[in-house]
């Protein structure tokens, strides 16, 4: 059985909080490759793409999928389980605790109804079929990851839920019908019934719009119940902190991270991981010793960038053999699959 987090006074005097720029804006602290902006983003879509093409997106629904297998109302006590519904949202089962990373059941990642990135999965589990929902973890606020009419059904749906986000998206939570949200700076724990979170660093950013790119923060996060450590990654690209994620807050019993979005490389490389520095984090993550099952996520889902869609996860194992890591911990799920830890 794991041990409690580490607590907020232990860890007070060496935990950098995030970086606001002199605008007041927040920024990644680690100075190298910095996102790219507008320009880029319009040459990358606008001629790159256009000059070398990508690879078709398959058909509507033809990845693999796999039925649910929940625990409803509740799970008892040493129940654990993951379920990949799909991109960045897993619903997490820890004893009587149900928790929901990311949640995401629209059609489109926009704020569009009829333009922008389309599902070309369903979720793997009907918004109807959820189990009463205790906590809901959100890493930041872009359209893939923040999905408003997915909050408000939640919301309305789960009016106890515990909201755990990272700083400045509260007002936004509140707007979509949020009865309260707890907002964290990195490293700041929150805490409820039966649970205990701590919001963690990570290498994004955030908007929702053409002005307030840097508004309001970004994160992972990682959570113990029922005995158990899970960590969220969010959405990140590498940086050099996972050792103290693991060091601070592990060690871990599942780890959740993203290994898709990531070509092409001189644009995306400052905010997603590819395959292998998905793999390279596990490594500093598990670096006690520990080989805790990692959920690939953050492909499968929606057509965000230019690698195959198929490509992440072949990528990804191909990675994790080289490392020598127990194939058993590579949770490459299908949608919709549920696996107990």
């Amino acid at each position: 059985m794991s041990e409690p987090l580490p607590s907020e006074e232990a860890a007070a005097d060496k935990r950098p909080s995030a970086t606001r720029g002199a605008d007041g804006r927040f920024e990644n602290p680690w100075p190298e490759r910095p996102p790219l902006g507008l320009r880029a983003l319009l040459k990358w879509r606008l001629i790159d793409r256009a000059r070398e093409g990508i690879q078709p997106t398959p058909p509507f629904g033809s990845l693999p999928q796999r039925a649910s297998s929940l625990v409803a109302p509740r799970a008892a006590p040493g129940h654990r389980s993951a379920t990949w519904i799909g991109h960045a949202t897993v619903l997490l089962q820890l004893g009587p605790l149900n928790i929901l990373t990311d949640p995401m059941w629209s059609e489109r990642a926009s704020p569009l109804s009829w333009a922008g990135p389309r599902r070309f999965m369903p979720p793997g589990l009907p918004f109807d079929a959820l189990p009463p929902i205790d906590v809901v973890l959100l890493s930041h606020n872009h359209y893939d990851h923040l999905d408003a009419p997915t909050i408000r059904r939640i919301a309305q749906r789960f009016p106890d839920a515990l909201w755990l986000c990272p700083i400045g998206l509260a007002t936004l939570l509140d707007s979509l019908g949020v009865p309260a949200a707890t907002e964290c700076d990195w490293w700041q724990e929150a805490t409820g019934p039966g649970f205990r979170a701590a919001c963690t660093p990570a290498r994004h950013f955030s908007a929702r719009g053409l002005d307030d790119r840097g508004m309001t923060l970004w994160c992972g996060w990682t959570l113990a119940a029922d005995g158990v450590r899970v960590y969220f990654a969010g959405d990140t690209a590498f940086h050099p902190d996972f050792g103290a994620i693991a060091e601070r807050c592990g060690p871990f019993d599942l780890v959740m991270l993203p290994v898709g979005a990531y070509e092409p490389r001189w644009f995306m490389q400052s905010v997603h991981m590819n395959p292998e520095e998905a793999v390279e984090a596990y490594r500093a993550l598990a670096a006690s010793g520990t080989t805790p099952p990692c959920l690939a996520m953050h492909w499968g889902t929606f057509r965000l960038t230019d690698e195959p869609v198929e490509e992440p996860p072949a990528r990804f194992a191909r990675a994790w053999e080289a490392a020598q890591l127990a194939t058993s911990a590579n949770w490459t799920l299908a949608i919709g699959e549920t696996r107990r830890f």
